[in-house]
């Protein structure tokens, strides 16, 4: 049996189970199994894959980096990876926008919820850039600091191609240090069934069928806009960028997307969409190295689409009706509240609520979807990572750094 299937069933083995928990279970035997086996199988599986997250990013942007050795080729390729995924998440927050107007969530709605949302303050633009460039870059490491560890990894690899053959040594060693990491995610894979059927059925189980009847229509709004967004865009972008099945992708990439559904977190599932779109898509380490963890940080389609319904969504639970420069602003915020989000669960809530303050919606309103947010965070990290292997692949292709035997075989 394939991992592929082995994933697939555990996937919805821990539906099941988290159905079945949470209708027939006393909370006292529920609470139990949570705490002995279903917590602590399903940390177990996120550590082993972000133990290996800083020093893979690391190692592979200087080694992709150094490969690419040329400054302009470089500035290139990064012009590139910008405008796909900005271009991208403008996208997907239209289509997010357009099905909340058409299906219109909060009409009719009226909740009330315990729950309550403290806001965080919208950092100022020019701290956002001077924080990426690190004052010690073994505290980002420690600290998991993405944007400053991978602006310190483009900058080693950037000096030792300058540095030439005197650094060659270090370069090899980079590079076989990139194929071990790659290895030990593969190791880590092994385990990934057991995992994910912990992770779900936690979820599954908790929420439960009564927070989840009266947002039904907001969630299916999310859900079709990400599958839209999904299916079209993406499909479009590898038919007429990259001239490739989309079928072929989406097969090959599965496996990928579930450990991504799973753990709800682009920085989580990075090791594993790495060795993926390298070994199975068929795109030359030098380019996946660099647009992949670029992307794990800045590329949040699916959490740009959530933003879009939800702002619509909390403005008609208000009554306050927004105007189309209002709308404008909406995607321009979420758009730039993607470049240095965290790629770690839950994080779309606070982009969301600088979205709501840059058009004067109540931060309060989020609050009413939370409860629901967990099942739609592990749905629209698929999408956010499936962005950055379609990102790659199109890169790869437009550089001659893919390899279509690969891809098709």
């Amino acid at each position: 049996m394939t991992l592929t299937t082995q994933i697939f069933i555990a996937l919805l083995a821990g539906v099941v189970f988290g159905v079945i928990a949470n209708l027939f279970l006393s909370q006292e035997v529920y609470q139990a199994l949570e705490k002995w086996i279903l917590t602590p199988v399903g940390n177990i599986f996120i550590r082993g894959i972000r133990m290996m997250v800083v020093p893979l990013v690391l190692i592979s942007l200087a080694c992709g980096a150094a490969g690419i050795g040329d400054l302009k080729k470089l500035g290139r390729i990064g012009g590139k990876t910008l405008i796909f995924y900005m271009s991208t998440t403008a996208i997907a927050i239209t289509i997010g926008l357009i099905l909340a107007y058409i299906i219109n969530p909060g009409i009719g709605i009226n909740l009330s919820s315990e729950a309550a949302f403290q806001s965080k303050t919208p950092p100022f633009i020019m701290d956002v850039l001077t924080d990426i460039i690190p004052t010690n870059p073994f505290a980002a490491m420690t600290e998991g600091n993405m944007l400053q560890i991978i602006l310190f990894a483009i900058l080693t690899g950037i000096a030792i191609a300058y540095v030439g053959e005197k650094a060659q040594p270090i370069l090899e060693l980079a590079n076989i240090l990139n194929e071990v990491m790659i290895k030990m995610v593969s190791i880590v894979l092994v385990f990934a069934p057991y995992g994910v059927f912990a992770l779900i059925a936690k979820v599954i189980a908790s929420q439960g069928l009564e927070i989840i009847l009266p947002l039904i229509k907001y969630m299916s709004t999310v859900l079709l806009a990400l599958l839209l967004h999904t299916t079209i865009t993406y499909s479009s972008a590898l038919t007429l960028l990259a001239r490739v099945n989309p079928l072929t992708f989406f097969k090959k990439f599965s496996p990928t997307m579930m450990v991504a559904f799973s753990t709800s977190s682009s920085n989580a599932t990075l090791p594993v969409t790495i060795e993926t779109v390298e070994s199975k898509l068929g795109v030359s380490n030098e380019i996946c190295s660099f647009t992949l963890p670029l992307g794990a940080t800045i590329n949040m389609d699916g959490t740009s689409i959530m933003q879009g319904v939800a702002t619509i969504f909390i403005a008609q639970v208000f009554g306050i009706d927004l105007s189309f420069q209002a709308l404008l602003m909406v995607i321009l915020t979420a758009t730039l509240a993607s470049i240095g989000t965290a790629g770690v669960p839950g994080v779309g809530l606070i982009t969301l609520s600088m979205v709501l303050q840059s058009v004067g919606l109540p931060v309060e309103g989020i609050a009413l979807i939370i409860g629901v947010d967990r099942i739609l965070d592990m749905t629209r990290t698929v999408v956010n990572i499936t962005g950055d292997a379609v990102a790659t692949i199109v890169i790869g292709n437009s550089e001659g750094a893919f390899d279509r035997v690969k891809f098709n075989s």
